[in-house]
Protein backbone atom coordinates (compact mmCIF):
# COMPACT_ATOMS: atom_id res chain seq x y z
CA UNK A 1 0.00 0.00 0.00
CA UNK A 2 1.38 3.64 -1.02
CA UNK A 3 1.57 6.53 1.71
CA UNK A 4 -0.19 9.83 0.60
CA UNK A 5 2.43 12.46 0.29
CA UNK A 6 1.64 15.51 1.47
CA UNK A 7 3.34 17.76 -0.89
CA UNK A 8 0.70 20.16 -2.26
CA UNK A 9 -2.18 18.81 -0.02
CA UNK A 10 -2.41 21.35 2.20
CA UNK A 11 -2.35 19.53 5.51
CA UNK A 12 -4.28 21.39 8.58
CA UNK A 13 -1.87 23.82 10.38
CA UNK A 14 1.12 23.65 7.61
CA UNK A 15 2.55 26.56 6.96
CA UNK A 16 1.54 27.62 3.73
CA UNK A 17 -2.59 27.17 4.70
CA UNK A 18 -4.00 30.07 3.52
CA UNK A 19 -6.49 30.44 6.67
CA UNK A 20 -4.82 30.89 9.53
CA UNK A 21 -5.94 32.16 12.79
CA UNK A 22 -3.67 35.13 12.96
CA UNK A 23 -5.01 36.16 9.01
CA UNK A 24 -8.79 36.20 10.00
CA UNK A 25 -7.79 37.94 13.48
CA UNK A 26 -5.97 41.01 10.86
CA UNK A 27 -8.72 40.55 8.32
CA UNK A 28 -11.57 40.98 11.45
CA UNK A 29 -9.40 43.75 12.28
CA UNK A 30 -9.29 45.29 9.25
CA UNK A 31 -12.86 45.49 8.55
CA UNK A 32 -13.48 46.89 12.30
CA UNK A 33 -10.82 50.19 11.68
CA UNK A 34 -12.63 50.81 7.78
CA UNK A 35 -16.03 50.67 9.53
CA UNK A 36 -14.68 52.69 12.05
CA UNK A 37 -13.25 54.89 9.46
CA UNK A 38 -16.14 55.60 7.60
CA UNK A 39 -18.19 55.77 10.44
CA UNK A 40 -16.44 58.97 11.38
CA UNK A 41 -17.47 61.30 8.47
CA UNK A 42 -17.71 64.88 10.55
CA UNK A 43 -14.98 67.70 9.68
CA UNK A 44 -12.31 68.51 11.75
CA UNK A 45 -9.76 70.48 12.53
CA UNK A 46 -5.90 68.76 12.26
CA UNK A 47 -2.29 71.18 13.62
CA UNK A 48 0.06 69.50 11.55
CA UNK A 49 3.13 71.73 13.17
CA UNK A 50 2.01 74.76 12.13
CA UNK A 51 -0.15 74.75 10.01
CA UNK A 52 -3.97 74.21 10.76
CA UNK A 53 -6.32 71.62 8.24
CA UNK A 54 -9.88 71.49 8.55
CA UNK A 55 -10.85 67.67 6.56
CA UNK A 56 -13.11 64.94 7.18
CA UNK A 57 -12.06 63.20 10.28
CA UNK A 58 -12.54 59.76 8.13
CA UNK A 59 -9.35 60.80 5.66
CA UNK A 60 -7.26 62.14 8.39
CA UNK A 61 -7.81 58.25 9.88
CA UNK A 62 -7.30 56.83 6.75
CA UNK A 63 -3.77 59.00 6.36
CA UNK A 64 -2.98 57.55 9.85
CA UNK A 65 -3.78 54.08 9.37
CA UNK A 66 -2.09 53.97 5.70
CA UNK A 67 1.14 55.67 7.41
CA UNK A 68 1.10 53.44 10.17
CA UNK A 69 0.62 49.89 8.52
CA UNK A 70 3.70 51.18 6.08
CA UNK A 71 5.70 52.12 8.87
CA UNK A 72 4.78 47.91 9.85
CA UNK A 73 5.73 46.81 6.67
CA UNK A 74 9.35 48.54 6.41
CA UNK A 75 10.04 47.16 10.31
CA UNK A 76 8.48 43.40 9.68
CA UNK A 77 11.04 43.66 6.27
CA UNK A 78 14.00 44.73 7.95
CA UNK A 79 13.70 42.04 10.51
CA UNK A 80 13.55 39.39 8.00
Amino acid sequence: MRAKSSVGGGTHGSRGSAVTAGRIIVLVLAVLAIVFIFQNTQSTTIRVLIPEVIMPLWLALLGTGVIGALCGALFLSRRR
